[in-house]
């Protein structure tokens, strides 16, 4: 009986060693295949939903526009939900820059009845100024940059304008970490379109095989660098981690989980 549990006991350790020897090798082989990191900035380092909120309610209070709205929240829900609309619009190429930069503030004005294009004009001239010297983050990005940044070359891809882009990476003191910055307009292509990922991976002597991509919008980001044969980290703090309606490399809900993928 006594050797019955001896052998019992040696079995489960033999295979408890194995299966740690099994793991260890697997978050080995993750960590060491890729050699380039590429990272999206808005809602994925940089917290846009935040930054954007605080600009526009300065600009709200400013300009007085609590005479053309019930409140702030319900002027920046009007200005959310189509702006949204218009940057996929934008991604797929089916509207122009200014097009997106006019219709994203005059369309809450239009939907409490005021048709003042040149208003609207002003309050994009306005807020293109503001947004960028904002320096909220998404939680732990800073974390995540000074644990990814010893480790391997990264590089900013994103669908976001020159002028305020690099801004923003300034205002918030994170643009020492990035090699590169890969913008769509100098790219001449717009995420999900491989081209503005192939680009990125030129400017970084890699290949596909060897590069990771993060971020937070599976049209744009995802399914961009899978058309580039780019592995991705999904981020995506909203949803289930087991959902397989949209596929991805690998799927995080918490910056800090990446660090356990590189």
């Amino acid at each position: 009986m006594k050797g019955l549990i001896i052998n019992t006991l040696n079995y489960f350790k033999t295979i408890f060693q194995t299966s740690n020897s099994l793991n260890s090798s697997n978050s080995s082989n993750s960590s060491t295949m890729y050699k380039t990191v590429f990272i999206d900035l808005d809602d994925t380092l940089w917290d846009f939903h935040a930054n954007a909120k605080s600009s526009l309610q300065e600009i709200y209070l400013e300009r007085n526009l609590e005479k053309y709205f019930d409140s702030f929240e319900q002027y920046f829900n009007f200005y959310a939900k189509r702006n949204i609309e218009l940057w996929e619009m934008y991604g797929k190429g089916t509207i122009s820059k200014e097009a997106l930069s006019l219709e994203r503030f005059q369309h809450p004005l239009i939907q409490v009845g005021v048709d003042n294009a040149p208003l609207a004009k002003e309050i994009g001239e306005q807020y293109l100024g503001l947004l960028p010297t904002r320096t909220m983050l998404v939680p732990y990005a800073k974390e995540l940059l000074d644990y990814l940044y010893p480790k391997y070359p990264l590089t900013i891809v994103s669908n976001g304008f020159v002028e305020v882009q690099y801004k923003k990476l300034h205002s918030c003191h994170i643009d020492q970490y990035f090699t590169h910055v890969v913008l769509s307009e100098a790219a001449k292509a717009l995420k999900p379109d491989k081209r503005i990922f192939e680009h990125a991976l030129k400017l970084n002597a890699a290949t596909a095989s060897e590069t990771i991509m993060i971020g937070d919008s599976y049209e744009a980001d995802i399914v961009g660098a899978q058309n580039a044969g780019v592995d991705q980290i999904y981020y995506c703090p909203a949803s289930n981690t087991t959902d397989n309606n949209n596929p991805s490399t690998f799927r995080v809900k918490r910056m800090e989980e990446i660090m356990n993928i590189l």
